[in-house]
């Protein structure tokens, strides 16, 4: 075929030049991927970061091409260039399961986006499937068995899910970019040409060091200041207690929300199939929202305009240790006439920024390969101080959340002779101003 190109903002161009590849771009299932925002909430944060799942996809293709290209050419002996296609149809298809407003929406509803990739990707009626039988009849398994990290080749695994991989290295420069930020940032093309395969999956040179630990640093920065941004996450409770509330008074309502979010319904019932699934996106549920402001149920109506109006819930920062004693500010919040079922939340993010090989756990992770002169192989924090303090560690912190109108300038919401701002102020197990 000719080739085909995409103008990217983060890699200038973006080559397709395998008709399978230029097929599965076109197929519905991906195309509806311009319809889900790659930050979710985080637009509400940084206005930039409209950007969606469809640009990002083509991104950790683009690198995915770039490296398999080199490794054909400069490690015949160790990299099989028949593994070629393989890597880059997963790296495009490895967020094509990916639901509306994506992680808040699986954590109610209990769907996984890689789940749902795979399952898109073996559904014989889904165009994806019928894509890649072209290949061969057991093309979509492989993709899917890449996915789950069952593939044999842990080459191939290692270049679409590790903790330095085709997916990262695009989100973070992606998210970076569209955010308006430059936390993400780090050098891109030193990285692809010190990556190198050996036999145990993927490694790099030792000239190379310096760039993979500020790669490393860039991550650890990206998800404190951006993804772990308070704002953000105060949307994202908003759309849980929205969500939350629509699912509870669903079996009172059914025909309301059969008349004013009808693609919603199988959610609430419970019975999802991958149609219903593929039917929602970002435009679709936020439509959804807009007719629940006019909703008879004061709080959905309530919440709903929060969330299309942007009236983000303020947070306090507490430590764990002292969950207990946050009980009081939700009274303070029930004494005013808000329910702190739907008005109040918790909410915590943390991320291990890097981590060695620990078999023993559930989930471990695949440790970054530094090779040396000698061709051995040392683990990265054993080289480098800066990513040896990050090692093993995870960040974060613990939220409470609550309405801004507790804050009011008059600041007459007290309990037991004590004002809410007082409480969130002076006393000793909370602590931190309220951010937005």
């Amino acid at each position: 075929m000719i080739e085909k190109v995409f103008r990217d903002p983060v890699h200038n161009y973006i080559h397709v030049n395998h008709p399978l590849i230029y097929q599965l771009i076109n197929s519905r299932e991906f195309q509806r991927l311009r319809r889900i925002k790659q930050l979710g909430t985080s637009s509400f944060t940084f206005h930039g970061g409209e950007h969606s799942r469809f640009s990002h996809c083509l991104g950790a293709y683009e690198l995915a091409r770039q490296v398999t290209q080199n490794f054909s050419e400069s490690y015949p002996d160790i990299w099989d260039s028949r593994e070629n296609l393989l890597t880059m149809t997963a790296a495009l298809l490895h967020d094509v399961g990916h639901g509306a407003y994506s992680h808040t929406f699986e954590g109610l509803f209990h769907t996984d986006h890689e789940l749902m990739t795979q399952r898109i990707i073996l559904d014989p009626e889904s165009q994806v499937h019928q894509i890649l039988l072209q290949v061969a009849p057991d093309f979509p398994e492989k993709v899917a068995s890449v996915i789950d990290h069952s593939y044999p080749n842990p080459q191939v695994v290692q270049l679409i899910s590790s903790q330095i991989d085709v997916d990262r290295m695009d989100y973070l420069l992606r998210d970076s970019y569209f955010t308006g930020t430059h936390y993400g940032e780090f050098d891109l093309t030193r990285i692809l040409r010190v990556m190198r395969p050996i036999p145990t999956g993927i490694a790099f040179q030792r000239n190379g060091l310096h760039a993979v630990e500020d790669y490393i640093v860039s991550r650890f920065q990206m998800y404190m200041q951006i993804y772990f941004h308070p704002a953000t996450r105060a949307m994202e409770v908003l759309l849980h207690k929205l969500l939350e509330r629509a699912r509870k008074i669903f079996s009172e309502h059914r025909d309301y929300f059969a008349h004013s979010s009808p693609l919603l319904l199988p959610f609430f019932q419970e019975e999802v199939s991958l149609k219903d699934y593929l039917a929602l996106d970002d435009g679709v549920l936020t439509t959804y929202f807009q007719s629940w402001m006019l909703s008879p149920d004061r709080i959905l109506a309530d919440l709903a305009q929060r969330v299309i109006n942007r009236r983000v819930f303020k947070s306090i920062l507490f430590e764990k240790e002292d969950e207990d004693h946050l009980e009081i500010l939700r009274s303070l919040v029930q004494e005013v006439g808000f329910d702190p079922a739907y008005y109040t939340a918790i909410h915590r993010n943390f991320d291990l920024p890097y981590d060695i090989y620990r078999p023993a756990e559930e989930r471990f992770k695949t440790q970054i390969e530094i090779v040396q002169k000698d061709g051995s192989l040392r683990e990265l924090s054993s080289l480098s101080p800066l990513v040896k303090a990050l090692t093993g560690t995870r960040y974060g912190d613990h939220r409470f959340y609550f309405p801004k109108e507790m804050l009011g300038e008059n600041d007459l919401f007290s309990f037991q002779g004590k004002t809410f701002q007082s409480y969130i102020q002076n006393d000793s197990f909370i602590y931190g101003e309220p951010k937005l």
